[in-house]
């Protein structure tokens, strides 16, 4: 861990709300670049994710964590823990509602988390692009304590530099966690496998999404540095496997063109992706196929 001088800040800044707020569009978004991936769909983020910003003058460790909602399977229970456990060590948590409805009904799930803690919270809108002006009706008194609030849009960029400059004044004195070229702790494994979850949500339809558990089972560099993956797709009714291969094989040959794509581009390097679809019944339901999904 590199030391640094009195007026160098670092922290850990975790980003919380339900499902679909916008999230992981706003890490992407800080960092400049794609490491979360993002869909129209709710519960695209399963995981913690880190993403570091380092700055001449601060370092700050951005947390995407997962929608916050009634956890009414394992699943989702996993899905809360992991949202949970970012914020034990926060220094300061972006609490990420969305315009022009900032406190929908399910949003008391979210303030019964941020109940326990006692660091900062700040009230972050998203999406003040859909909204005239920037003005969103709230609550007043606020049902939380709040700092501040601030209205952003984290697809546009609208008021993600004044955030960032809020943060970093806000945050403490502390030393460099991480090189300046580190912008993430995830292996490309993981990202490979977030992509072909990515595909997934945005080519099928249905139920399909949260009934794919998505697992990497080789990833190496052949001959003419071709980077060669196989990984599999996970689901729990044969139903849902003919869905996902197609007629003919036509929708998982898109899934694999499309992700293809993006892991040519993160990786530097051709790709040959292989990937295979099998039926787990009631995967969601088992500690022991939810720790083989990174899930537990």
């Amino acid at each position: 861990m590199e030391k640094q001088g009195n007026d160098f800040r670092s922290g850990f800044v975790p980003i919380v709300g339900r499902p679909n707020v916008g999230k992981s569009t706003l890490l992407n978004r800080l960092l400049g670049e794609k490491i979360a991936i993002i869909s129209p769909k709710p519960q695209t983020t399963w995981n913690r994710i880190l993403g570091v910003k380092t700055l001449p003058h601060a370092q700050i460790l951005f947390v995407d964590t997962p929608g916050i909602h009634e956890a009414t399977s394992r699943l989702n229970r996993n899905m809360l823990k992991a949202a949970k456990g970012a914020l034990q060590d926060a220094d300061i948590v972006l609490h990420m509602v969305e315009a022009p409805d900032p406190f929908p009904r399910g949003e008391e799930v979210v303030w019964e988390v941020l109940k326990g803690i006692k660091t900062t919270v700040i009230l972050l809108i998203n999406k003040i692009d859909l909204v005239e002006g920037s003005d969103v009706l709230l609550e007043s008194p606020l049902p939380f304590p709040y700092l501040k609030v601030m209205r952003i849009s984290a697809l546009t960029g609208t008021g993600v530099n004044i955030l960032e400059r809020e943060i970093i004044a806000l945050l403490p004195p502390g030393p460099k966690y991480y090189p300046e070229d580190f912008i993430t702790d995830q292996t490309e494994r993981f990202m490979a496998r977030e992509i072909i979850r990515e595909k997934i949500f945005h080519l099928t339809h249905q139920e399909i999404p949260y009934s794919c558990g998505v697992v990497v089972e080789d990833f190496k560099e052949r001959d003419g540095g071709v980077i060669w993956i196989r990984a599999s797709i996970n689901v729990e009714r044969e139903s849902q496997k003919g869905i996902l291969i197609g007629k003919g094989g036509r929708m998982l040959k898109e899934i694999g063109r499309w992700a293809r794509i993006d892991l040519e581009q993160l990786l530097g390097a051709k790709v040959y992706l292989d990937l295979w679809v099998r039926v787990q019944k009631d995967w969601t339901k088992k500690d022991y196929a939810l720790r083989e999904f990174g899930l537990a």
